[in-house]
């Protein structure tokens, strides 16, 4: 065998990669089972490709064949255009003569193809690593259940609701903010639908997914609009669907699914109200039930260095802020361990129509509110040798809604509260109690400081010096609170510059709009978030101006898009 071996090796030293990799081609090509070819071979190939320089046409086709092939996908050639086809779905990839990539085109079920910029510009850098990802993540949100006829009917529901979803969109709306893009992520009532997207991913932290999915129940899905024509809006301001006697639907084993990517930890008061939202019931198997805290520790961006604190009954967070100061914070285990302030990571929320999205968004605003606000304390940093000041802070539950945070007053040999209500996502109030605390201009000011940088530390700093002041110069009764907090939301801002963990400029629940968009004709799926994305239409959550705001994403591309139009669903 050694001397057999040794042959091969002196064989083949002197042949070049590619006389290798088209003798490992043929042995393949002779597999005698062709449905299931020799594993040792395909690796082969798979290692040959890797190091391989994609240098022709030739090379290029290999490549994008044994992606295919790696996916379950069909390959097919005609001259120098190759398709990777699926049930639901093919992608178009046009060659140049030197291995070069001209265009990449994405093209669902019976609609017109559509280029996807973020496909090219793997394929053209070469990166088939992330490339194949991708791919895989346009194969998932076409993989509808079902035979080919339940399969053809649910991707037509699923583009009737993406469309539905972007009338909903176009749909008139008072602007609360000056900004028009943060207005809609935060304050529309589906957020920034983003459609014709392959991709939700890179700048978001948040973002939601509209696909189906199977259910041991058949719904009443729609095969046209369910919403009347011409559109209008009802008084509270959201858009008048049609009488179910008037709409078309249809019973199917299936129900669409809002996938949050990534899952929100959500109290369960809250995943009740998703059931009650949709009549669908969540499977509570699905949920892992722990305090809220922890849930937040496990899945904040920092949780390689959070480790140490899950194990910890009262862990204590350490936050630097500006001037020395530095802010302790802990959140007591046995108040978060009773069951209404025990959360689980929700990641896939069923419903059967349009009209249930705004509602859903609105409760997973709220609950992405109560989460950031609590994050911006729960931090990995350690304490800084040499600070001025140490300020401790308890954070204990109160209800569903709000929390309390306990500190030793500076002018006082005493102690106070500071209650916390997040009454929704738009709504945030503070009140402070306190021996000779009683000046509610000051609860108005702390309330809009709080709306405004959406985090404890610095409004608690601020509260911290406005007591200091009180001692020599008691607030004034007349004295405007919101200018005053304005003023400190500037200072507040140039903290967050020094100090990440502030929730100025680190805030959990932010996303970035991407610059790129496509729109979708037909796809499996929508997406919506603050995500890049090329074939789902999107919905984005808020940017770092506003950390809780949501979007959801159509069946076939993403939210965040400034061409929001359904072209490149998947």
């Amino acid at each position: 065998m050694k001397s057999i071996i040794s042959d091969l090796h002196l064989k083949f030293a002197e042949k070049t990669w590619n006389e290798t990799f088209q003798l490992v081609r043929r042995c393949m090509d002779k597999s005698r089972d062709k449905s299931k070819p020799c594993e040792p071979l395909v690796r082969s190939l798979e290692r040959l490709q890797e190091v391989f320089n994609v240098s022709s046409m030739n090379t290029m086709k290999s490549r994008l064949e044994m992606i295919a092939k790696q996916q379950g996908m069909g390959f097919h050639i005609t001259e120098a255009t190759c398709y990777l086809t699926a049930d639901l779905f093919y992608l178009e990839v046009v060659l140049l003569p030197c291995g070069g990539v001209e265009d990449v085109k994405v093209a669902p079920h019976g609609g017109s193809p559509v280029p996807s910029e973020s496909l090219l510009q793997l394929l053209r850098s070469k990166d088939f690593a992330e490339f194949s990802m991708k791919l895989a993540g346009v194969f998932t949100q076409y993989n509808i259940p079902g035979d080919n006829e339940i399969q053809l009917k649910l991707f037509a529901s699923l583009q009737c609701l993406g469309n539905d979803l972007q009338q909903m969109s176009r749909l008139p709306n008072v602007p609360k903010e000056s900004d028009p893009q943060v207005d809609m992520i935060n304050n529309g009532r589906i957020g920034y639908l983003k459609a014709g997207k392959e991709d939700l991913t890179d700048t978001a932290v948040q973002a939601a997914q509209v696909t189906v999915g199977a259910s041991d129940v058949a719904h009443k899905l729609q095969m046209a609009s369910a919403i009347s024509q011409p559109p209008q809006l009802d008084p509270q301001g959201y858009p008048v669907f049609l009488p179910l006697i008037e709409a078309q639907y249809e019973m199917l084993p299936a129900c669409f699914l809002l996938k949050l990517q990534p899952g929100i930890p959500m109290m369960p008061s809250f995943v009740n109200k998703l059931s009650q939202i949709t009549d669908v019931t969540i499977p509570d198997v699905d949920l892992q039930w722990a305090p809220l805290p922890k849930l937040l520790i496990r899945h904040s961006p920092s949780t390689n260095s959070l480790k140490e604190k899950l194990d910890e009954q009262d862990p204590i967070f350490t936050v630097p802020l500006p001037g020395g100061v530095m802010h302790s914070y802990v959140l007591p285990g046995a108040a978060w361990e009773v069951p209404a302030q025990r959360g689980a990571v929700v990641d896939s929320i069923p419903f059967t129509h349009p009209a249930h999205v705004p509602a859903l968004l609105e409760l997973l605003r709220h609950q992405c509110a109560i989460n950031t606000l609590l994050r911006s304390c729960i931090t990995s940093q350690r304490a800084r040798t040499g600070s001025v000041r140490d300020l401790h802070f308890e954070v204990l539950p109160e209800s569903e809604t709000s929390f309390s945070v306990t500190f030793h007053r500076p002018d006082t040999d005493s102690l106070a509260v500071l209650l916390v209500n997040v009454s929704d996502s738009h709504q945030i109030s503070c009140t402070l109690f306190g021996a000779g605390i009683g000046d509610p201009s000051l609860d108005e000011y702390l309330s809009t400081v709080m709306k405004r940088c959406m985090s404890l530390p610095v409004t608690l700093r601020t509260l911290h010096s406005k007591l200091e002041e009180i001692t020599s110069a008691p607030l004034s009764p007349r004295h405007p609170a919101t200018t005053e907090a304005e003023n400190d939301h500037s200072a507040a801002s140039s903290t967050a510059a020094t100090d990440p963990n502030s929730a100025l400029t680190a805030i959990s629940e932010s996303a970035s709009v991407p610059e790129d968009g496509l729109s979708v004709s037909g796809s499996a799926c929508y997406a919506m978030s603050v995500a890049k994305s090329e074939l789902l239409p999107e919905i984005n959550i808020s940017p770092a101006v506003n950390p809780y705001p949501f979007t959801p994403v159509g069946v076939f591309s993403h939210w965040m898009t400034k061409n929001s139009q359904l072209s490149e669903l998947i």
